[in-house]
């Protein structure tokens, strides 16, 4: 298929076959989806591959018994980590600094390499952390008062960041969906989910949380609840 059938193809499917899916195939599509954009490459996200039949069992009672996930063969479900902010930022770091030192100039390297080490070593740890609100209030003051001189990010509050990494996360689920389309599986993504009980089934720690849970599988007859409804474009695109 090429782009605009992988498009046309994938459908939120509500009904699977009994036909098993390749987990070695969905894990080569986990793969892919880590290819997706990210805010600050910080890659503030997990993706739990769950086959076990036990699992999916729980899964699905967690889900509301919806059908979509009973019948699916394999469920993904795609967790944030903000809590991991500082372990990242430090791989970023080094990662960056390696990449500096294989693709620039010598004389370039070492600004390079001090602006790589203070951007995860400081910045992203003092944009990410979060105390009750608290941390995020003194961001926000911050940014007000140096908007009076120059254009900045208003986006700082803890709330806000938290938004930064669901939607992160979110990119990397549409890009395993299309990735998963493009093997001619079939996808779903649930947002009707108890997240406290996925959390317990998956052993999530407390600064974990639930972005969206997706069952895979072969679409069976019904599965798809008739054809795609879009709003008319004109009402949504606005050229300037």
């Amino acid at each position: 298929m090429n782009f605009e059938e992988l498009l046309n193809y994938r459908r939120s499917v509500r009904r699977y076959s009994a036909t098993p899916i390749d987990s070695e195939k969905v894990k080569q599509c986990l793969m892919q989806a880590t290819l997706a954009p990210n805010s600050s490459n910080m890659q503030l996200w997990e993706f739990y591959h769950v086959t076990d039949p036990d699992k999916l069992k729980q899964l699905t009672a967690a889900c509301l018994n919806q059908q979509a996930a009973a019948t699916a063969q394999q469920i993904v479900v795609f967790v944030t980590r903000q809590d991991l902010y500082r372990k990242r930022a430090a791989k970023m770091s080094e990662l960056e600094t390696l990449n500096v030192q294989q693709n620039s100039p010598k004389e370039k390297q070492e600004k390079r390499m001090k602006r790589w080490k203070l951007y995860y070593g400081t910045v992203m740890p003092f944009l990410y952390s979060r105390f009750l609100g608290i941390f995020g209030f003194f961001r926000k003051i911050m940014v007000i008062i140096i908007g009076l001189f120059r254009p900045i990010t208003y986006q700082v509050s803890e709330n806000d960041m938290r938004v930064v990494v669901h939607k992160t996360c979110a990119l990397a689920a549409q890009t395993f969906m299309l990735a998963m389309a493009n093997q001619g599986y079939d996808t779903c993504p649930l947002e009707g989910f108890d997240s406290t009980k996925v959390k317990r089934i998956l052993k999530l720690p407390l600064g974990a949380e639930i972005n969206m849970v997706i069952p895979c599988g072969i679409r069976d007859e019904g599965g798809i609840w008739g054809n795609r409804m879009r709003i008319p474009f004109e009402e949504i695109y606005h050229p300037v």
